[in-house]
């Protein structure tokens, strides 16, 4: 690709991530590489600014993460945000200290001079709310630094160079929680740096096709289509840059949503003419998960299973050389992050188990530049169905990791019933939309109940659904409670097995991306 850039560097905070949606939402290519891959980074990216990300650790500890020397003689427009703002204090000549006045949480900054990472957001004098999350503060400033905000906790809330490019913030900008956070990160990007913001889904799928088929050339591509929309609108993409020479093969655990298997049939046999092998290994599945009540073994369990199912059909086609995943950028910035090393994963069932080198399969991943709403305006761009890539999104072990405790086909056919009937209610009132994600769980407790005239000993459902901006933090949805109420009637009438159904209403604080 040949788009400007701008490098994050990372110093493990849980939201980096949130910085490059933001940087991207702007219609600027970022990309996020640990602090300690920051110099080999800058050379081969060739970046218009760098971003540096906040962190857990402290700059008083000696063993500490710094930004490279490099990355200040670059030249570039730089910013750093909460962490960033110290090791750029530490290491230009400013001082940090621990032990001082903490900020957690919503705090205001008062702008004290006029500057361009403020335009739109207020004068001198204006309070802005903002996200602090600092146990440090920066205690004195390095030659040629100024205060442009205060808060009550951080006299050095915000500080610049403007001689140098190089600015500083102690809040997270990139934060829901900081409400114009995103207009002083546009401002760094565009303002200060000069971007233009290239960074199209159009573009980006002409590029993508042009790299796959230089990639595979004349060579077989298998797909491992899960049904979910990263894989799918990897299907179809590489489809429109190789035609037939892919094959997607769709592995039915059994554990699938109501009706998903004959949905994704349909789609890609009938409506994308894509040749599709479909394996029904339900059986196989439901077979290794008897017994099994630990979620992690359930996860080994079923990556075992799909890795074993998958090597067997695709080895019966003849002169596969590449396998074809759905990676998305989150995927690679966790795999290599600023705590830990690579790891090769079969997407469809991430977090499972590797990807035996026995397969002897050259990966080809057209998504691992994107988040998941690039995905999906790159679906749109594909002419996939606005309904279809905005589904909400479905972990994928499946529906296993939706029912704690041992597995069996009864359970299966209780959540799948009970699931269909919300996701339905749900679509009927119109909330599908507004809902980040929204499933049912069967709990792993029977209650006493009455029906009729009859008593009954039957299970619990826990209905959850959530509300999202960056799939990162989540508050519960506030269902209209004739909605809920209507769902719960119906779920207990139309579902053998169910007595009571209940409703979760915890949030998911920062860092959190689990959603199963």
């Amino acid at each position: 690709m040949n788009h400007q850039s701008v490098l994050i560097v990372d110093f493990g905070s849980q939201v980096t991530q949130l910085i490059a949606r933001r940087v991207r939402e702007s219609g600027v290519y970022c990309e996020i590489h640990p602090y300690d891959k920051a110099a080999e980074a800058l050379a081969t990216l060739k970046p218009a600014a760098i971003i540096l990300s906040g962190g857990p650790a402290s700059t008083t500890e000696a063993e500490s993460p710094r930004a490279d020397s490099v990355l200040f003689e670059a030249g570039l427009p730089m910013l750093g945000i909460c962490y960033g703002e110290q090791t750029i204090c530490a290491e230009l000549g400013g001082k940090v200290e621990a032990g001082h006045h903490r900020e957690f949480g919503r705090a205001e900054i008062e702008i004290r001079k006029d500057s361009a990472l403020f335009q739109g957001i207020g004068a001198i004098g204006h309070r802005e709310p903002v996200w602090m999350s600092h146990g440090d503060r920066v205690t004195a400033l390095p030659p040629g630094f100024e205060v442009i905000a205060v808060s009550d906790g951080a006299p050095f809330a915000a500080i610049a160079d403007e001689a140098r490019k190089i600015y500083a913030v102690q809040f997270h900008p990139e934060v829901v929680h900081t409400p114009r956070g995103k207009t002083l990160l546009w401002n760094f990007t565009h303002l200060i740096a000069g971007l233009t913001g290239d960074w199209t889904m159009a573009r980006f799928k002409d590029e993508a096709v042009a790299r796959i088929r230089d990639q595979v050339g004349k060579g077989r591509v298998i797909c491992g289509l899960s049904g979910g929309v990263d894989s799918s609108v990897a299907a179809v993409l590489i489809h429109e840059a190789i035609g037939d020479q892919l094959t997607c093969v769709y592995v039915d655990t059994g554990l699938m949503r109501s009706g998903e298997s004959d949905q994704v049939v349909s789609l890609f046999r009938n409506h994308y003419n894509i040749p599709l092998i479909h394996v029904d290994a339900s059986k196989e599945f439901l077979g290794g998960l008897a017994g099994v009540s630990d979620p992690e073994t359930k996860r080994k369990v079923i990556g075992k299973l799909f890795i074993d199912v998958f090597d067997a059909e695709s080895s019966k086609i003849e002169g596969a050389e590449f396998l074809a995943q759905g990676t998305l950028y989150p995927d690679v910035v966790e795999s290599v992050s600023a705590r830990g090393g690579p790891s090769a994963v079969i997407k469809s069932h991430h977090n499972v188990g590797g990807l035996p080198d026995y397969m002897k399969l050259k990966l080809v991943e057209p998504l691992r530049e994107l988040f998941k709403d690039e995905v999906r305006a790159l679906g749109v761009e594909l002419g996939l169905h606005p309904d279809f890539v905005g589904r909400h999104p479905f972990p994928g072990p499946g529906l296993a990791i939706r029912i704690p405790g041992e597995i069996t086909p009864e359970k299966v056919t209780v959540l799948q019933q009970a699931d269909a009937i919300y996701l339905d209610e749900i679509r009927k009132a119109g909330l599908y939309d507004e809902i980040w994600q929204a499933f049912a769980v069967l709990l792993p407790v029977k209650t006493v109940g009455v029906m009729g005239d009859a008593r009954t000993y039957e299970n619990v459902l826990a209905l959850r659904a959530v509300t999202s901006t960056d799939g990162m933090t989540a508050d519960f949805y506030e269902f209209p409670w004739a909605v809920l109420g209507k769902t719960a009637t119906r779920i207990i009438n139309e579902v053998r097995g169910v007595n009571r159904v209940v409703y979760d209403v915890t949030s998911k604080p920062p860092g959190t991306i689990e959603w199963e």
